[in-house]
């Protein structure tokens, strides 16, 4: 027996920004679970912004998406259908096949979750963004309590956690943000120290005043002339943690900043790239602690929800566009 499924697959490799129809919302037949297997029904999917390197036909990390493929990504669903003991019927799980409404495969590969109002938790604040903030302010940057952070792309899934870690642990911490609304939400609900639009002037500028005294710590997800006035503001021995560079994911030519690279060798500098998956060990620690930190308030976690497996392409676009406040999800 099989099901109608719909799934979004890559019609065509982007030039620059991401458009529609690069994308193509596709019928297919879903068969029942093999041995060993499990159907599942998607309640949530996540866009992120690693997806748009993966649309690039160039080797990386990760593979890249196929054109005339379905695309894959980080999604929560209930079990329709099992043949296996350790996943039952109703259950909640968590796995990599997002991007369409059924996915079937094996029972391994999907992980079941405790009951929860919010399933799209398990994509955000307590999946691989929460994660990333984690292991990139504790185990890269090696955060101590009373140093400044700076963080770029401050009102994303990533960046907003990791200013409340901040101040939870007893830092100060500065946010950059692409509009008004973004940056008084983080100093007024997330409790940021200081956040400033980076349309409103020059970054290095705009940093130099949040922070004169400089920075410790730099989580970068932004890249380009934000790295750039970071390693301005960085004091000596100062740490930046590589997390991503989304001001270049559309872009047709190379960056011209960061400028001051030299700069590195005299403030003794250490820059160091990160991957969530190298960080897996810190998983049962990082859950612990920020799903205490949710309960009892120190963590908020927002997210930015759009309706419908055929509007996913456009979460997608309008993520990197910067349209979210928190998590991007699509709810199915």
């Amino acid at each position: 027996m099989s099901r109608q499924g719909r799934e979004v697959r890559l019609a065509a490799r982007p030039t620059g920004e991401p458009v529609a129809s690069d994308f193509e919302l596709a019928d297919v037949e879903v068969s029942d679970p093999a041995p060993g297997e499990v159907l599942v029904r998607n309640l949530v999917m996540s866009v992120d912004p690693y997806m748009r390197g993966r649309m690039n036909d160039v080797k990386s990390y990760v593979p890249p998406f196929q054109v005339g493929a379905a695309l894959d990504g980080g999604a929560v669903g209930q079990v329709v259908a099992s043949t296996v003991a350790t996943h039952a019927e109703g259950d909640l799980v968590l796995h990599r096949f997002g991007w369409r409404d059924l996915a079937v495969g094996a029972a391994s590969g999907f992980t079941v979750l405790a009951p929860t109002d919010r399933p799209s938790d398990h994509l955000g604040v307590l999946g691989m963004p929460g994660l990333t903030a984690w292991a990139g302010l504790f185990a890269v940057a090696r955060f101590e309590p009373g140093e400044t952070v700076f963080v770029s792309g401050a009102a994303g899934a990533v960046g907003s956690l990791v200013g409340q870690l901040v101040k939870a642990r007893g830092g100060t911490v500065i946010g950059s943000a692409g509009s008004a609304a973004k940056t008084s939400w983080l100093t007024d609900e997330l409790g940021f120290d200081a956040a400033f639009n980076y349309k409103d002037g020059p970054v290095a500028a705009q940093l130099r005043e949040a922070a004169p005294k400089g920075i410790d710590v730099y989580f970068d997800n932004v890249g380009g002339e934000h790295l750039e006035a970071a390693i301005g503001s960085l004091g000596v021995h100062g740490r930046a943690v590589i997390c991503g560079m989304i001001s270049a994911y559309n872009a047709t030519e190379p960056p011209a900043a960061p400028r001051n690279l030299a700069m590195v060798i005299g403030k003794r500098l250490r820059l160091e790239g990160m991957l969530v998956s190298d960080h897996d060990a810190l998983r049962p620690e990082f859950e612990r602690e920020v799903t205490a930190m949710l309960l009892d308030g120190r963590v908020k976690a927002a997210e930015t929800v759009v309706e419908g497996l055929d509007h996913a392409a456009e979460a997608f676009i309008g993520l990197l566009r910067g349209e979210n406040t928190g998590k991007m999800v699509v709810r199915l």
